[in-house]
């Protein structure tokens, strides 16, 4: 039976314990596994690096949220898009990715992938021109796509860089974080892998660190499989059976997110210190129709600017009181982060480098009223 976003959030992989009936699968902290005999294996469970029940409960709700036919959980954002790249490329071979990319990942291909042998290109990814001079030579094997992107909010149209990246005998990544699987469906729109930092959006709580691969390709899943076996990255039983838990709810949450980010947004225009605000959910924002299209709504992330430049910035960051100063997104809790010393203070001085007026705002599910007060409050200060 076809069902739909919520209804395979809160099932798949949850079937009732077959033993008690218990409705939550139970949360399994075992690292090993006990034979019949030597090989003679359980389901296939041996030890905890390998296979775990949480966690394979896990990736079944990923990949059915996401239209994928495999999924893997992580210990962190980073640790997947690692064991991604290093499972699917070789040394020489060529990544490109978007020029405002999330400083870490940017890091992770730069500085940590890249004395491995895997170069790279930072470009607008809303430029087609650019996009095709980047992936042109011949040994581009990796498109890297954030949209929305982190943290100037462009919106990237995922059907056409796909094509431009098949042309060139790429694969399309598109890190899915931002949207989340309810906002965005990437496989569905021509992308070959998705990641996530589970932590954000699909954890939701800000209490369980992890990242997730999703794809179709049975050849691919293997290597990710084997490396993410070899290396140990796999996410905890604890983390994954809280992710699940968080997972259950966020289509009810995304829909609070946009609603509170987009009357967030319309708010900041107004006020007369902002210089800019970056949401694609208004209208004058260039990617909004874009956005319209491949999106179910615009998500809970908002960047704005200040006339008043970096030190605007800073002031509206240290005077809030419900808005948490904190790096990270995606919680039921609203936070305010300053990236170009926080999230992407990485990328200071490159060609990804953050604006200094610029603060990133991760809009929760409080109370609306209580968050325009509190931005009111703060910008009072200025």
């Amino acid at each position: 039976m076809s069902t739909g976003f919520n209804t395979r959030a809160i099932h798949a992989g949850q079937s009732p314990d077959p033993t008690t009936g218990a409705v939550i699968p139970a949360l399994y902290q075992s690292t090993t596994y006990a034979q019949d005999g030597i090989g003679g294996l359980r389901n296939g469970y041996e030890y905890g690096r390998g296979t775990n029940p949480t966690r394979d409960a896990l990736q079944e709700q990923l990949a059915a949220l996401e239209g994928g036919r495999h999924a893997f959980s992580f210990s962190s954002g980073l640790a997947a898009e690692d064991s991604l790249i290093r499972a699917l490329l070789v040394p020489g071979d060529h990544v490109v990715l978007g020029n405002d990319a999330y400083g870490g990942t940017y890091r992770l291909i730069n500085r940590v992938l890249s004395p491995w042998g895997i170069t790279n290109a930072a470009v607008d990814m809303s430029d087609a021109a650019a996009l095709q001079s980047a992936i042109a030579g011949g040994n581009t094997k990796m498109v890297w796509l954030e949209t929305p992107s982190n943290p100037m909010m462009k919106i990237s149209d995922i059907s056409a860089i796909a094509q431009a990246a098949h042309d060139a005998g790429a694969l399309l990544v598109v890190d899915n974080t931002f949207a989340s699987p309810y906002l965005q469906q990437p496989l569905a729109l021509g992308a070959d892998i998705v990641v996530h930092s589970t932590t954000k959006y699909i954890g939701g709580h800000s209490d369980a660190v992890g990242g997730a691969v999703i794809l179709n390709d049975d050849a691919a899943a293997e290597k990710i499989g084997f490396i993410q076996f070899a290396v140990g990255a796999v996410s905890a039983p604890m983390e994954a059976w809280l992710t699940t838990r968080g997972l259950k709810t966020l289509g009810v949450r995304m829909d609070r997110h946009s609603a509170n980010a987009m009357a967030v947004a319309t708010w900041l225009l107004d006020q007369p210190a902002v210089e800019s605000v970056l949401y694609p959910g208004l209208a004058d924002h260039p990617g909004h129709e874009l956005a319209k299209a491949q999106m179910k709504d615009f998500g809970g992330m908002v960047s704005v600017s200040f006339k008043g430049g970096e030190a605007a910035a800073r002031k509206v960051a240290e005077s809030t009181k419900v808005f948490t100063l904190a790096e990270s997104l995606g919680g039921v809790e609203s936070l305010m982060n300053y990236p170009a010393e926080m999230t992407h203070a990485s990328v200071k001085g490159t060609e990804l480098a953050v604006p200094e007026n610029l603060l990133r705002l991760s809009v929760g599910i409080e109370d609306l009223e209580d968050l325009i007060a509190d931005l009111d409050q703060a910008l009072g200060q200025l």
